[in-house]
């Protein structure tokens, strides 16, 4: 087990790489210049801007610029509004030794400011993972159990619907229904501003147009993937001794199918879990949820460099964690798989 884990591991490796490096080519390409961002200054002189550049290294090959941001780089503080004092962060040490750099709009380090906001994110994508495997697995058993009745076909709609829907026109709709007709749900936000201390019911009831609308999706794939798991489970020889011995129908379907049936399923909560953090950056803006995705969104807008390039570090990561939870969970669930 432990070589497989490592093996796991390191197959993670230069796929991480391989993400920044795709991300930080895309920064390069996108239009604006980080420079006017420090800079933005009535009395700024150009020979300022230029040597801030030449500093940064953004004067340098895209090569050469993706090796100082891995290995970090030294360079002065440079003044640029004319008062005497430094305006640009201090030298960076570079992601290899834990420095995601300062953030060139808000001028704080970006890993404070991730850790600010991750928390967050975390709650309502975790929130939505459960929700969404609890209903999605609840649903595909019940479709399998009452294949080919109007059960089953109601559980395929609800699926196809959860798959074709947008999640910000959902997200709306849900607004303008629950919260500014009935008023029976807080429209956005994490938390009602005007309360004090840890309030367990506001912040659930601030939860649940979110985690519902981030979770459909979630919902409908694992509503259909455990259905065509059982149904595949159903039709083998141990299904039927276990009929056969007398077993009522119950104890076939939970204790018999449903864990064989699961084991594939197992192996989708990584790629789930990814999917709910890059779909939190939208459900974020709608409701204004106080996450990671309103600050990469802001951060691009702005060209903030440092920020969106430790955000896609810590969105990469998190990903390639659920991946690899998923096949250690895969391989706890049936051991032949470590000997691959």
């Amino acid at each position: 087990m432990g070589q497989y884990f490592l093996r796991r591991l390191l197959q993670g490796i230069p796929t991480f790489f391989g993400v920044t490096i795709i991300s930080f080519l895309l920064m390069q390409a996108a239009p604006g210049d980080p420079i006017a961002l420090i800079t933005f200054a009535p009395n700024t002189r150009p020979e300022t801007a230029a040597t801030l550049r030449r500093q940064l290294g953004l004067d340098q090959p895209p090569l050469t610029q993706y090796l100082y941001w891995l290995a970090g780089n030294d360079w002065t503080l440079v003044d640029v509004d004319g008062d005497g004092q430094g305006d640009t962060p201090g030298p960076r040490k570079g992601l290899l030794r834990g420095d995601l750099g300062t953030s060139l709009k808000q001028k704080r380090p970006v890993s404070e400011l991730i850790l600010e906001r991750i928390p967050a994110t975390l709650q309502l994508a975790l929130s939505a993972l459960v929700v969404g495997y609890g209903v999605g697995v609840a649903l595909g058993v019940v479709a399998a159990v009452y294949h080919k009745t109007w059960v089953d076909h109601l559980v395929r709609i609800i699926s196809v619907i959860g798959n074709a829907v947008p999640a910000f026109w959902l997200g709306l709709l849900l607004i303008i229904v629950f919260s500014v007709q009935l008023g029976a749900l807080p429209m956005s936000g994490m938390r009602d501003i005007t309360s004090r201390g840890f309030d367990l019911g506001d912040i659930l009831a601030h939860m649940i147009l979110p985690v519902a609308v981030l979770s459909l999706n979630t919902i409908a794939f694992i509503s259909r993937f455990t259905r065509t798991e059982i149904l595949e489970v159903l039709d083998q020889d141990y299904i039927r001794t276990a009929r056969a011995k007398g077993l009522q129908d119950r104890a076939v379907w939970w204790w018999h199918a449903l864990r064989n049936a699961l084991i594939p399923v197992a192996t989708f909560v990584g790629q789930s879990l990814g999917t709910l953090l890059a779909g939190a950056v939208i459900i974020e803006q709608v409701f204004s949820w106080p996450g990671m995705g309103r600050l990469v969104v802001n951060a691009v807008f702005q060209r903030d460099f440092p920020l969106v390039m430790g955000s896609v570090v810590v969105a990469s990561v998190m990903f390639i964690g659920g991946v690899l939870f998923s096949d250690m969970l895969y391989a706890w669930l049936d051991p032949r798989i470590r000997l691959r």
